[in-house]
């Protein structure tokens, strides 16, 4: 750069995390999938496939700004360099916005990501062969009225997992692979039960998303039902965590068992078949010890509050007065039987004698007199009961229908259920600004959603693929804790990317433009993730 050459005043914005994001959208040939299902129809500048990208950069912009805010977003933000040559902050408008939403909403949200889905697992192979499914709520305020795009949805009151009784919410139920990238989305009504979404979910994707090889579609305990699996049948594979208030399940836990080690030492198992439903099923009952470990902690305290309970109720018994000693010790067996968890340290049956008159001093010879009997009792915990429940700690009952599948395997995939429950724990966290539910129209809200699993769709795709690269090429790069790894996570990289800024000078005619504050590590990571992402920071 020429040392005449003078800095242009405005010029200073900022590139951060975004090319990556911006590199990560072109990779996987998202704005094309979008213009082909939903092209535009007007002489607008932006195409719905511009506009998604500018959600995007926005969704995964990790910062305060709502996406209403959104062309104060893009204020300071290189936006030719990030959305194209020409394209100006005035361009990203809530007019251009919501168009897109409305255009997303007339389509279907769930059939455009799967068309995005179908296009990049078509390009890549991610090795899918788990599909765990779950749903979550999110609440919103205001009020909404009947949206004919809105396809089913109802915005209403349902049962709130953040505890806001008082908004309504809808439903966002998500599908992941094991690596967390989600592969479906579906909004419901929210009021709708778990155990009818998860099944709708687990029937759109085996119509939807056609691979190869055996795919297990893995739910919590809310799927498990006779209705879910019969519909199900056996050509479907899932797992699902057997719910514990099944007789079965209760007998299972509480029996004495030959409990074989898993290849992870802290599980142990032992093998069982069931035609629950009438479908043959592998039901493996698992002990693992950190479970235990962390159940002892609450078990004594709930010994404690269940005694406690125990001698209030005690204390109405001992409060009656029976005709006959009979039926007092009869009162106390009862008592017994209603809290099988306890036994009397000691029991007796005390006669009292009084009058029957309520007259003062001590009865005349012959006064009329009644006696009547009530019930002296202490308790203990039942050893026996205690030993049995201390037995059933740290246990837990999974099936699935594929008979074939190992103890082990079984275990470890179910495991990874926690891939999709990460997933919506991105989504809600108060840094990913989409998460601001703020539309009015529920057909806009279904297609926000959609945007918003899109983020998390990109994120971890671009997550996986620099995680793959390290480990395939044997390099590192500087972790959180300051230490070499080979799984980094993306946001930490997108905080670390965040002082990345673009400065352009004058000098005669010639425009210069830079960079600053690039790294050799910021740079190994741009070249392990590919061209398209450096060609961002060039």
């Amino acid at each position: 750069m020429p040392t005449s050459a003078e800095f242009i005043e405005g010029s200073d914005v900022s590139i951060g995390h975004l090319g990556i994001v911006a590199g990560a959208f072109d990779t996987l040939g998202i704005a094309g999938v979008i213009d082909r299902a939903i092209p535009k129809t007007r002489q607008h500048h932006l195409t719905h496939g511009d506009t998604v990208k500018a959600m995007v950069l926005n969704g995964l912009g990790f910062v305060e700004r709502r996406l209403y805010l959104y062309p104060e977003f893009f204020s300071e933000i290189a936006v030719d360099r990030l959305l194209g040559d020409g394209i100006t902050t005035e361009h990203l408008n809530d007019d251009v916005l919501g168009r897109t939403l409305d255009a997303i909403a007339a389509y279907g949200p769930t059939e455009l990501f799967n068309e995005v889905v179908a296009e990049c697992l078509l390009a890549s192979d991610y090795g899918t062969h788990c599909l765990h499914v779950d749903t979550t709520a999110f609440s919103v305020s205001g009020e909404y009225d009947v949206d004919f795009d809105s396809r089913d949805m109802t915005i209403t009151y349902g049962h709130p997992k953040d505890g806001r009784w008082d908004l309504k919410q809808f439903v966002l139920g998500m599908a992941t692979d094991q690596h967390g990238i989600p592969l479906f989305l579906q909004t419901f009504s929210g009021n709708e039960s778990d155990k009818k979404t998860l099944l709708t979910i687990i029937t759109q994707l085996t119509e939807n998303l056609q691979h190869p090889g055996k795919v297990y579609h893995i739910a919590d305990a809310a799927f498990y039902t006779a209705e879910n699996l019969a519909t199900l049948g056996t050509h479907t594979f899932w797992i699902s965590r057997v719910p514990a208030t099944l007789n079965e399940v209760k007998d299972l836990v509480a029996a004495d068992l030959p409990l074989q080690p898993c290849a992870d030492d802290r599980y142990r198992y032992a093998e069982h078949l069931s035609e629950y439903a009438s479908i043959p099923q592998k039901w493996v009952v698992y002990h693992s010890a950190p479970m235990q470990e962390q159940q002892e902690k609450t078990f004594a305290k709930r010994l404690e509050n269940d005694k406690k309970k125990a001698e209030t109720s005690l204390r109405k018994l001992g409060a009656r007065e029976f005709a006959c000693e009979p039926d007092a010790r009869i009162a106390a067996e009862m008592w017994l039987q209603e809290h099988p968890q306890f036994r009397f340290i000691s029991m007796d049956i005390r006669a009292i004698t009084r009058k029957m008159t309520k007259k003062r001093g001590r009865p005349k010879a012959d006064e009329p007199v009644e006696t009547v009997y009530t019930v002296s009792a202490a308790i203990e915990h039942d050893p026996e009961s205690v030993s049995e429940r201390l037995q059933k700690l740290g246990r837990f009952v999974l099936a699935t229908n594929d008979l074939e599948l190992s103890p082990d395997e079984l275990l470890a995939n179910y495991k990874e259920q926690g891939t999709v429950e990460r997933g919506f724990r991105f989504l809600k966290d108060p840094s990913f600004r989409v998460a601001e539910i703020y539309l009015k129209k529920p057909s806009r809200i279904q297609a926000l959603a959609m945007i918003m699993v899109l983020c998390l769709f990109i994120y971890a795709m671009t997550e996986f693929r620099l995680r793959r690269n390290l480990q395939e090429t044997g390099e590192t790069v500087t972790g959180q804790t300051k230490k070499q790894t080979q799984k980094p996570t993306l946001k930490w990289l997108f905080f670390r990317f965040r002082g990345v800024r673009e400065l352009r000078f004058r000098a005669g005619k010639a425009v210069t433009v830079l960079v600053t504050n690039m790294t050799p590590e910021f740079w190994k990571i741009l070249r392990l993730l590919g061209t398209e992402y450096e060609n961002y920071y060039l």
